[in-house]
């Protein structure tokens, strides 16, 4: 279990990218969801002691993370948003660097882990290819295969399919959910259905605020029957109705707006029932936040 207390961060201007976030994060997939610049970058890397928080604690099994970020390291596996590789390294060589790195002095040991990795991440046929050659996803994949090294017990990786097409997504995830059986892994993204498909727990925040903490089928269960839609064609119809109803999404459709609007019962005024699904669950929090 991963305890998170108090953490608070403000940065030179008064920006507050962290207000008070408290958080219990047991063993599995962990999903941290937010729109840009909701501070879950911030939380990511005060995690992976590349930031001091101003307040607060977070301990794993008894380690503080915020105090003792040597013993941290070597427990942590961290994919950042931003993850530069050496572009004519192979990816095998530059594996076998950074395991050495992690410690794994081992020469039989660091070769077995490397290979193994590799095998996983389905980059053993392009072991021997310069990273710069690499497709994102199999940069994305390759960091995935840096990151598990010396079997870490924590495992970060902040918007690690941004950027990477469907089926690159689809592998990506795929790999994803095959890790974290007896970890902890925090996956942060702004994407929720990276996060319905993998995780069993996630967390929404906004403006450095925690707004909702939860099981993700759980969350949609208490919005089901009160999400409406109605599908309209000009942009006077679509303001009339932000005017009258609270509306948490508008998506296009076909060229036309489908607004989405949160009510206890049936609007009216051509309003279907819909299904309701987790990024219902999202924007209501986050318009839900916005109005109070």
């Amino acid at each position: 279990m991963l305890s998170i207390k108090n953490l608070s961060k403000t940065y030179a201007g008064g920006i507050r990218a962290l207000r008070g976030v408290s958080l219990e994060i047991p063993t599995g997939m962990y999903g941290l969801v937010g729109p840009n610049g909701a501070g879950k970058s911030t939380l990511m890397k005060i995690l992976a002691t590349l930031l001091e928080p101003d307040e607060g604690t977070a301990q794993l099994n008894g380690l503080n993370l915020v105090e003792q970020k040597d013993e941290t390291r070597k427990i942590l596996g961290y994919l950042p948003q931003e993850f530069g590789v050496y572009p004519k390294m192979p990816a095998q060589d530059l594996l076998e660097h950074l395991a050495v790195m992690k410690g794994i002095t081992n020469r039989k040991e660091r070769k077995e882990e490397v290979e193994a990795l590799l095998q996983q991440t389905n980059l053993w046929d392009s072991r021997k290819k310069p990273l710069g050659s690499y497709s994102g996803g199999m940069k994305q994949r390759f960091g995935i295969a840096q990151a598990l090294l010396a079997n870490p017990k924590l495992i970060i990786v902040d918007e690690p399919t941004a950027g990477l097409d469907p089926a690159e997504r689809n592998r990506f995830l795929n790999l994803l959910s095959g890790i974290g059986q007896n970890v902890v892994v925090i996956l942060s993204t702004h994407i929720v259905e990276d996060v319905r498909e993998l995780c069993s727990r996630m967390a929404i925040i906004s403006e450095g605020q925690l707004l909702l903490e939860g099981v993700p089928n759980q969350t949609i269960e208490k919005l089901r029957g009160k999400i409406w839609k109605k599908v309209v064609a000009t942009d006077a119809e679509r303001e009339a109705i932000e005017k009258a109803f609270r509306v948490i999404s508008t998506h296009l459709l076909g060229g036309l707006h489908e607004v989405r609007v949160y009510a206890e019962s049936a609007p009216g005024d051509g309003f279907a029932p819909t299904e309701t699904d987790l990024e219902d669950v999202y924007f209501f929090n986050l318009t839900n936040a916005k109005a109070n």
